[in-house]
């Protein structure tokens, strides 16, 4: 297994709608392996494909804590199927680093996806893990959290970012 470069904003690689996957095979075995040991490196509880540069629709997620372990999830060509609630809390990205900011998103989802043996699933989430699944969702379709944040926020993000980048 290998840790792979994370790609940061604004990577253009980030901001594209990715492939379904097709086909199950070693490379996407070697691909998930290497995400899930790319994912703990960073301590980040959620990664997709196109944040190591591969445009595929697949992520791994692990929302678990010191007090609860919760199993590793994969999602392969994930869709989200239902949205219950609205919930404004804290969100950072590892394609965003030393950002973090509030994010409108749905207190509970449901998604339909494969998991890596081929198998259809499917997931409730509620909390972090309804958070993480629609981050994830999201960088497969090519938005950032940014994206969902008001165009004020944003603009100071921008900002910010160029500030920081500026002194680089």
């Amino acid at each position: 297994m290998a840790v792979l470069e994370i790609k940061t904003y604004p990577e253009k690689v980030l901001k594209e709608k990715t492939a379904p996957v097709v086909d199950i095979n070693g490379s996407i075995h070697r691909l998930i392996d290497d995400m899930i040991e790319t994912m703990y490196a960073a301590k980040g509880v959620g990664l997709a494909a196109n944040q190591v540069g591969i445009s595929k629709r697949l992520c791994v997620i692990d929302v678990s804590t010191a007090d609860e372990r919760i199993p590793l999830i994969v999602l392969i060509n994930p869709k989200l199927v239902e949205k219950r609630g609205s919930v404004d809390e804290e969100e950072g990205c590892l394609s965003i680093p030393e950002y973090r900011t509030k994010v409108k998103r749905a207190e509970e989802v449901v998604v339909r996806a494969l998991d890596r043996k081929g198998n259809m699933i499917e997931i409730e989430g509620k909390d972090l893990l309804a958070r993480a699944l629609q981050h994830e969702i999201d960088h497969l379709d090519g938005l950032l959290f940014i994206d969902r944040i008001s165009p004020i926020k944003r603009e100071f993000f921008k900002k910010r970012f160029k500030k920081t980048m500026a002194v680089k």
